[in-house]
């Protein structure tokens, strides 16, 4: 992922220092293992793990070179390492082992460390969104449908309603991160003919991961389940990003997004805060969706292994932990500072529409006077319209209708706000079960 979009603490788990450090600790744990079981000498493990090198830019530069002759990284990696250590301990190193032991095991305990971040970040999405909706549950605004004014909502709801949803993505990230916690070192094809079971407990435990049945390598709907996770995160904070520009279109003007000392929102027009955030959201979840696909595409291997999925995943496991990573720590920042114009949305809402939001309990009015539903459906549409060509206030248009036969105060019921929005406490009752 190019810079711009990787965030430090999660870019840090995908360098080549990172990666081949795991490498090296999967090794010498191996080492250590069979130490353990008395088929290493314990005095040879000892000296693996202190003349082990330590992983910098020049022992990867080492290990890119020596690919060129063995052209196969981890092989390449093995050879250095021993160089490093140095004969006869060195030949302990990678005893038993396939390159898929080293590598999925080494992948399954960086996504793991990637998830937990991911998690954290979600955290910190619900946290903000939970304040922001208690915050403005009482703040009325227009429910569209269709992109149309339908009937009055609160923009608390709103909020209310993507928390929840952000909390279902933390539920599918924290299962996520069960699924690929885990390690295999059980030799070529999976069958530990070569190597003991306890040498995958010892080494597995010490990484934090649970041991799983496999073939030559770990089965790759784990990955895809991790990126569908992401790919759903991502799909939420697009929700909120684009409700976010709607909101802040010139003619709607409900919300904007927070604005910084220079900042500048045109090269050419400096009237001009475009949501800019909110945009870049919208067009990475596109890219982050097309990962989930690729991942999907990688779970189904020849036979007990092939490299398919090798080239795919040193591209899109990096590049979409470090999108859903960058996307929820700046939603989140886009809540937290996201400045909401409440008596725009209330003039939009009372004003702009001629009240025609309220149609709905008008016509409940009428059916509940003795009309039928479809006589008083045609009435309140008829003065709909009239109300909005001529505009007119629709409450107007319907005391001048003589077909229109509720008494005063069942339309002063009708036209009450605070009537539509009387139960949205109940989207803050949700709230209290969620962390």
């Amino acid at each position: 992922m190019i810079p711009r979009y990787s965030l430090p603490e999660m870019a840090v788990l995908f360098t080549d220092e990172a990666r081949m450090g795991l490498w090296l600790e999967v090794e010498l744990l191996a080492v250590e293992a069979w130490a353990n079981l008395g088929v290493v000498p314990a005095e040879a493990a000892a000296a693996c793990r202190s003349r082990a090198p330590k992983v910098t830019a020049e022992l990867v530069a080492a290990v890119d070179e020596r690919e060129r002759v063995t052209d196969h990284d981890v092989a390449a990696f093995v050879d250095v390492v021993q160089d490093a250590i140095g004969q006869p301990e060195g030949s302990w190193v990678h005893y038993g082992l396939t390159s898929s032991d080293v590598v999925d095991t080494a992948l399954c305990a960086t996504l793991t460390r990637a998830a937990d971040l991911l998690v954290e970040a979600a955290d910190g999405l619900v946290a903000v969104l939970k304040a922001r909706a208690t915050e403005h549950i009482g703040t009325v605004m227009a429910g569209r449908t269709h992109g149309m004014q339908a009937e009055p909502t609160t923009f608390g709801a709103k909020l209310a309603l993507w928390c929840l949803q952000v909390d279902r993505d933390r539920q599918r990230l924290q299962r996520a991160r069960q699924q690929v916690a885990v390690g295999k070192l059980s030799g070529a094809v999976g069958t530990y003919a070569n190597i003991d079971p306890a040498v995958e407990a010892h080494v597995c435990g010490a990484l934090g991961l649970t041991p799983v049945p496999a073939t030559q390598v770990v089965a790759r709907d784990r990955h895809a389940e991790l990126l569908w996770a992401c790919a759903s995160a991502g799909a939420t904070v697009e929700t909120i990003a684009t409700e976010i520009r709607h909101l802040a279109r010139t003619e709607v003007g409900e919300a904007e997004e927070p604005f910084g000392r220079g900042q500048k929102g045109s090269s050419a027009m400096p009237h001009k805060r475009n949501p800019i955030l909110s945009e870049r959201l919208c067009g990475l979840a596109r890219l982050l969706r097309g990962y989930l696909g690729a991942g999907l595409e990688d779970v189904a291997l020849w036979h007990e292994r092939d490299i398919s999925h090798s080239s795919v995943e040193r591209v899109a496991l990096p590049d979409a932990l470090l999108l859903t990573y960058y996307m929820l720590r700046r939603c989140t920042g886009l809540v937290d500072g996201l400045v909401v114009h409440a008596d725009r949305m209330r003039a939009n809402l009372l004003e702009a529409s001629f009240g025609l939001v309220f149609s709905q309990p008008v016509l409940l009015g009428l059916v509940a006077g003795g009309l039928s539903r479809d006589a008083a459906y045609r009435i309140v549409q008829r003065d709909a319209r009239v109300a909005w060509e001529e505009r007119r206030p629709l409450r107007q248009v319907l005391q001048e209708d003589p077909e229109v036969t509720v008494a005063p105060e069942a339309l002063d019921e009708a036209f009450d706000v605070s009537r539509s929005v009387r139960h949205v406490h109940r989207f803050l009752d949700a709230l209290q079960a969620v962390p």
